[in-house]
């Protein structure tokens, strides 16, 4: 491939291919180099610690490591509004600054079921134990090398490290609220309460 080489990847911002065109230029250029290609995919937000152990142990199964990042598009869509907590320009930037990594390409929503694998066919699939059914891992065999399962590298997920922040954020939000209400206007909370529990006012008409 004209204009390819190795060095090209040295510089982080070099390692984002914008398009499955490119790629495919790139793998071809890797495979006349008898380099051994790994493919790895997630939405990696809020990169913590097992993310970066889990990409540690994607590098040692090969010479080059590609990560397929899920677009903003593609995660609200599977995981819902709220997601991603970090935009994709950011998760990108991040995932090419991490060692193991190579090379990153954003996976967009319009692409096509498993467009990605087609278009690499590596010759190792790294995934964790919920990716993908027996069903799914019988015929992306017949995309891969191999496919390689390993337990998440992690206790704790990043949606659960969300759900545990937005329950410490809320319970902090109630007890300054509450801590507020009583400072600046005991009366009017007062005044609630008995509301609420159907207790008359005593108050007299000056």
């Amino acid at each position: 491939m004209a204009g390819f080489h190795l060095g090209q990847f040295e510089n982080p911002d070099g390692r984002i291919i914008p398009n499955l065109e490119r790629l495919s230029e790139i793998v071809s250029g890797l495979r006349a180099l008898d380099q051994r290609i790994v493919l790895t995919q997630g939405t990696f937000d809020l990169i913590h610690i097992g993310h970066v152990l889990y990409l540690s142990e994607a590098k040692k199964l090969g010479d080059v490591l590609i990560v397929g990042l899920d677009s903003d598009e593609k995660v609200r869509a599977r995981k819902g509004e709220g997601r991603p907590i970090v935009p994709e320009s950011e998760r990108t930037a991040m995932l090419c600054y991490q060692r193991p990594v190579d090379l990153v390409i954003v996976k967009q929503q319009s692409f096509a079921r498993w467009e990605l694998i087609r278009c690499i066919k590596p010759d190792v699939l790294l995934a964790t134990e919920e990716t993908y059914t027996p069903d799914e891992l019988a015929e992306l065999e017949q995309l891969c090398g191999e496919i390689k399962v390993i337990e998440a590298m992690s206790s704790t997920s990043t949606s659960a490290k969300i759900r545990r922040a937005q329950i410490g954020m809320k319970d902090r939000i109630g007890e300054a609220l509450s801590t507020a209400l009583q400072t600046a206007a005991p009366d009017i909370v007062t005044d609630v309460m008995n509301k609420v529990l159907g207790i008359e006012s005593d108050t007299t008409n000056e």
